[in-house]
């Protein structure tokens, strides 16, 4: 079934749903709180350009109430796969006072000081003289893992995913079981075997096949039984993760867990603020085609000047699929500006790479982040995959700065309670 024929079910499914809720407005937020997310999708060191991103919302923040402000003080749910992942749990690890301890822009600058060592560059030369690094990629990870390993267990200070600042949502994969494993602060104040650590959740939802090893790690619930998990990137399953995030936000309304329980399920998109943040793709740049694909082997498709084909493929389908349902879900309960998409899907050279670490990339990516402030606001085509300008809706940089006003004024509505 292709994308067009899910979004013509979404339609019908929604078309159903609003015959129940008729009389809502398409914005609705006096009588009730809205719920408020942000998600981040993986990319490596890609993440740069989100980060650039989320310090321009923290600063508009900051603006508005204060310098104190930061991102988890305003969003209830903060969703993270792979490279989102790890920023996820920097945004909302809380310090000693029980405040973050991390703002945005020193996300940003843990990508330019420590990206470097978790991909360690190579030169071409050297790659090719030594036969037995070349061995050593085909048949093993591209890096060890040791760097990040190390400094996500540095940075996350021995915290649990139960004292998260505020809930976040985390998709990895256990290839042992072959099922997808989605982390979630709620999960982990109910359940203790679900209270792992964030470093090892970080970890795991970084460790991107043919890049990085697969994370194994043990927690142990109440009666003293381990709970074993053999983890890989949660991009093999959910690379954007907003979906998951409103699948968890509604799965909560509905058993009555959610703290905004007095929200109806069938009107959560219309009650809810989503900014999406991708990590960028080259859709347009057509870097593979089926005449060279045709003469791939197994290898090939595993590994290919630099980069994985396959791996590539499915974390750019999957978030394409799910940008095209979310699309379809707000824009058919006329609720579109609701939902906040910034992508670049027109990356080229080495700034299309999860892993070239040099600081003339980051640089480029962070330029990339800039320069998407100042782009007009796109929605994806839903016939073609690619982002189309929205007319009437400003920049990207305008539309943060009119979410961040209602991010301020619903904690303010929530703090006068």
């Amino acid at each position: 079934m292709d994308a067009t024929s899910y979004s013509k079910i979404i339609l019908i499914i929604v078309s159903l749903v609003m015959t129940t809720v008729a009389n809502c407005t398409s914005v609705g937020f006096s009588k009730t709180t809205v719920v408020t997310v942000l998600s981040l999708d993986g990319g490596g060191v890609r993440g740069i350009i989100q980060a650039t991103i989320l310090s321009f919302l923290e600063f508009k923040l900051q603006e508005i109430d204060g310098p104190a402000a930061r991102i988890a003080d305003y969003f209830d749910v903060i969703a993270g796969t792979s490279t989102g992942g790890l920023m996820a749990t920097m945004l909302t690890v809380p310090g000693d006072d029980n405040r973050p301890l991390y703002t945005a822009n020193d996300i940003k600058e843990f990508y330019f000081y420590h990206a470097p060592k978790i991909f360690p560059q190579v030169s071409r030369i050297e790659f090719l003289n030594n036969v037995a690094s070349f061995f050593g990629e085909v048949l093993g990870p591209k890096y060890d893992g040791d760097y990040l390993r190390s400094i996500a267990k540095e940075i996350l200070q021995g915290r649990t995913l139960n004292q998260t600042l505020t809930d976040v949502i985390i998709p990895t994969f256990d290839i042992k079981r072959l099922q997808p494993v989605i982390f979630t602060t709620d999960d982990a104040k109910e359940f203790i075997w679900k209270n792992a650590l964030l470093s090892d959740v970080a970890i795991s939802t970084s460790a991107a096949p043919t890049y990085f090893p697969p994370h194994y790690f043990e927690t142990i619930d109440v009666d003293g039984t381990s709970r074993r998990f053999d983890l890989i990137d949660g991009g093999v399953a959910a690379n954007n993760p907003t979906q998951v995030a409103i699948t968890h936000v509604t799965k909560e309304i509905l058993m009555g867990n959610h703290k905004f329980s007095d929200i109806e399920p069938v009107d959560v998109a219309r009650r809810m603020l989503v900014v999406s943040l991708g990590s960028g793709i080259n859709k347009r740049s057509e870097r593979y085609n089926a005449r060279k694909a045709s003469r791939w082997g197994l290898l090939n498709w595993v590994f290919d000047n630099g980069s994985s084909p396959l791996f590539n493929i499915y974390s750019d389908a999957s978030s394409d699929m799910v940008d095209i349902h979310v699309t379809t879900l707000f824009q058919s309960l006329n609720a579109q500006t609701n939902y906040l998409r910034i992508q670049e899907d027109d990356l080229l050279g080495d700034t299309a790479s999860v892993d070239i670490a040099t600081e003339e990339n980051m640089k480029a990516l962070e330029d990339v982040g800039r320069k998407l402030l100042n782009e007009k606001v796109s929605r994806v085509d839903l016939e073609t995959g690619l982002f189309q300008e929205v007319e009437g809706e400003g920049t990207n940089s305008e539309a943060l700065v009119r979410f961040a006003n209602l991010l301020s004024d619903e904690r303010k509505r929530r703090q006068h309670k």
